[in-house]
């Protein structure tokens, strides 16, 4: 079954929904972007971005083009032929799944469904979530039925903001329907704007490879993070090591340590699977393991500051501390679940006062688990710090000139190239 698709809509403008959003109307296809967030849908039909690697002339060729444009008035979904859903599926405070806001959207969408529309959840999620929670709130808000009525798909967001060597363009698409038919629409609408899509038999197969890639990347970041110490203990610089392992051409792919997780996927996704996997009557050990490492590794740096300091003869307490880069990942305005905050409430809670700068997010912007640094805001590099520690390799430090610096530097992603005299590893 082929089907070519005139105009759709996606749900959620944020780092995911954007960056498909333009895809799509660059490929031709008419994009209704829907938010509830007034700011965004202005700065959209405005021509603005509100992300730092998107720039205003992506979003302003769109919209000048006709194929693009946003709206808060869910009414206008009876326009569109399929409705591509990009919210977020955070844990909640029992590091359980929170799907609020994809059934939220449900409720919103459901009553305008069509007849013959394609939805599409992108959001990372459990197997089964698709066909069970959100097809019932769908039916039960549009009286429609899933499969007969409306064609329903999973198809997992594979977004990694700040990556210049893959786009969304060019990524593969996983897509799993909830029958054969809304299977084969699902691929249809993804061949109008992507180069390759890739169908699974169901949509929990595919939910379960989102899944299964995220847990991939968090047992191998723990398994580094944990090499780490050991090595250090020993001697060695792990990563010099990583650097000659990665010299096989087969059987090897490097991980890099780092003071902790941050990103709304490896911190939270494998949690998902844990959390379903007990409906079973089955233990993810691997998982569990995993995240008990990334969790210490705030800890372990923490240690290493405390001994910088010490050899200073100096302690936490009462030391002015400037903290590098507050975005979970380098070169991005996303600091969700960034390690950095924990840094952050750590050295505070030991008394130290905290500065950061990161040019990328030049005010901490409100959070679900770190509200009290909201409104706090970027400032200079200066060398007027008891100690400075590196959280983001963001560019700009690794060719910044710390050579002239007094303050001790505590570098947690050995990514310094210009090293001040007193300089470590963590």
């Amino acid at each position: 079954m082929s089907k070519q698709f005139s105009k759709i809509s996606i749900v959620g403008l944020g780092y995911v929904g954007l960056p498909l959003s333009l895809q799509f109307a660059r490929s031709g296809v008419s994009v209704l972007g829907f938010d509830l967030d007034q700011k965004k849908v202005d700065s959209i039909n405005a021509g603005q971005t509100y992300l730092k690697h998107f720039p205003s002339e992506s979003i302003a060729d769109q919209v000048d083009a006709n194929r693009f444009e946003a709206t808060t008035d869910p009414s206008r979904l009876i326009e569109v032929e399929a409705i591509l859903i990009c919210v977020p599926t955070p844990l909640d405070d029992h590091r359980e799944p929170d799907l609020s806001y994809v059934l939220a959207t449900a409720r919103t969408i459901a009553p305008y469904l069509s007849k013959g529309v394609l939805i599409t959840l992108e959001s990372t999620t459990y197997p089964g979530t698709t066909e069970d929670e959100l097809r019932t709130v769908l039916e039960e808000g549009s009286r429609l039925k899933a499969g007969v009525d409306f064609h329903l798909a999973y198809s997992p967001e594979r977004e990694d903001p700040g990556r210049d060597d893959a786009s969304v363009k060019t990524i593969p698409k996983v897509v799993g329907g909830y029958t054969k038919k809304c299977a084969e629409l699902a691929q249809s609408l993804y061949e109008q704007a992507l180069d390759r899509v890739h169908l699974v038999s169901s949509c929990r197969a595919a939910e379960a490879t989102k899944l299964l890639e995220n847990i991939f990347r968090s047992v191998n970041i723990a398994l580094v993070n944990e090499l780490k110490v050991v090595y250090e203990a020993m001697g060695i610089d792990v990563h010099e090591v990583i650097d000659a392992a990665a010299t096989k051409p087969f059987g090897f792919m490097a991980f890099r340590p780092g003071p902790g997780l941050g990103g709304h996927c490896i911190p939270i996704d494998p949690f998902y699977l844990t959390w379903k996997a007990r409906e079973f009557g089955k233990n993810t050990r691997f998982i569990e393991l995993a995240g008990e490492i990334n969790t210490a590794m705030p800890d372990y740096v923490i240690s290493k500051v405390a001994d910088v300091l010490n050899e200073e003869g100096k302690s936490i307490k009462g030391s002015k501390i400037l903290v590098l880069g507050l975005a979970y990942k380098a070169n991005v305005d996303d600091c969700r679940e960034s390690p950095s905050f924990v840094l952050m409430e750590k050295l505070e809670k030991k008394g130290a006062t905290i500065q950061y700068h990161d040019k990328y997010v030049p005010e901490v912007p409100p959070t679900r688990e770190h509200s009290h640094f909201t409104g706090k805001k970027s400032v200079d590099i200066e060398d007027q710090y008891d100690l400075i520690l590196l959280s983001t390799d963001h560019k700009e430090y690794k060719t910044f000139d710390f050579t002239s610096f007094q303050a001790p530097l505590v570098d947690t992603r050995n990514c310094i190239q210009m090293k001040p005299t007193k300089y470590f590893q963590a």
